[in-house]
């Protein structure tokens, strides 16, 4: 095995680095070159960068995108709160290789504490960071640090009615009925570009109107970083910007991801007002039509174990964190 780990450079890794995210299983937008630049510029800190790129014949066949928090605590760049999920990113056939590589290079670093948060029960990172220390013989606590839900897709939306149980079914069908009678509507998606400010300052009025809770997460640091992500994402093509209108006026709105065969809800908002009609439940749940009906395998409802997620037949994936000591 000629494979060599060494740290480089994000801003040198690009173009390769979106290339190997092809090659990797079940990418997200949260490990795109992208996502971690515009993230490190806006909230950093006092943090230093340590990008570990592996190599095999200068080939690149895996990223560990670590960052260091104070002098001895090594993490993954980015944070909990605009970060569902947190990956290595390597080549399907290359798994292995690299965590046993990944090992002996972090024996080599200055640390006393690694912390590893939002890894999915089900993704090769967290397997091979496990059998990792585990190897190594580290003391380590894994703890459930939240939720994943999703749903496996059928071919129709006639089947994923007929799986939800009968109550939530009827009541999303009684809500669907209520909307349609009661109120003139429609649904759609936008694209986003760098003239997009519209749709943009709409989607966050929406999100701020519909909790408490949004509007005091949405810093204008939080929106900044979200424009940015908006026209970085819009420009590769992952964005999708969905919108419902009633009588002209826009009342709902979801943000979501598509990338590969998934689509990821990201964030969504809408105006109190019309809660009622259950705008807000009911355009997260043409937008899981709309993904049928483009043929993705997967509605990936992201971090939170929130009501509507289940009314909509969501099922749990567990997100752990891990401490590891030396």
């Amino acid at each position: 095995m000629n494979l060599h780990l060494r740290e480089e450079k994000l801003e040198d890794l690009r173009e390769e680095w979106d290339d190997l995210l092809l090659r990797s299983p079940y990418p997200t937008v949260f490990e795109t070159p992208a996502w971690h630049s515009i993230w490190w510029e806006e909230f950093s800190g006092e943090a230093r960068l340590h990008i570990i790129a592996g190599r095999e014949n200068n080939r690149l066949i895996g990223i560990a995108p670590f960052m260091f928090n104070g002098n001895d605590r090594l993490m993954f760049v980015g944070d909990t709160d605009l970060w569902d999920y947190h990956k290595v990113i390597v080549e399907n056939s290359k798994m292995e290789e690299f965590f046993s590589s990944l090992l002996a290079y972090i024996n080599q670093l200055k640390w006393a504490v690694m912390d590893f948060s939002s890894l999915q029960e089900t993704s090769e990172t967290y397997q091979g960071i496990l059998a990792m220390v585990e190897k190594a013989e580290l003391e380590f606590d894994v703890n459930r640090e939240g939720v994943s839900p999703g749903i496996k897709l059928p071919g129709t939306w006639d089947e994923y009615l007929a799986n939800l149980n009968k109550k939530n079914r009827h009541e999303l069908r009684r809500k669907i009925r209520k909307l349609e009678s009661e109120a003139s509507f429609k649904w759609f998606s936008v694209d986003v570009n760098p003239s997009s400010t519209e749709a943009l300052s709409d989607f966050f009025s929406l999100m701020r109107e519909s909790r408490h809770d949004k509007a005091m997460f949405l810093t204008p640091e939080r929106e900044r970083f979200f424009r940015r992500i908006a026209r970085a994402m819009g420009e590769a093509g992952y964005l999708k910007l969905f919108f419902m209108e009633i009588d002209g006026q826009r009342v709902a709105a979801v943000w979501c991801f598509d990338m590969g065969n998934v689509r990821y809800l990201y964030n969504s908002g809408f105006n109190p007002a019309f809660g009622h009609l259950s705008v807000g439940l009911l355009l997260k749940a043409f937008c899981l039509k709309d993904a049928i009906e483009t043929g993705m395998d997967y509605f990936d409802f992201l971090r939170g174990d929130e009501r509507y997620k289940y009314d909509l037949g969501a099922q749990d994936v567990v997100l752990y964190n891990m401490v590891v000591s030396r």
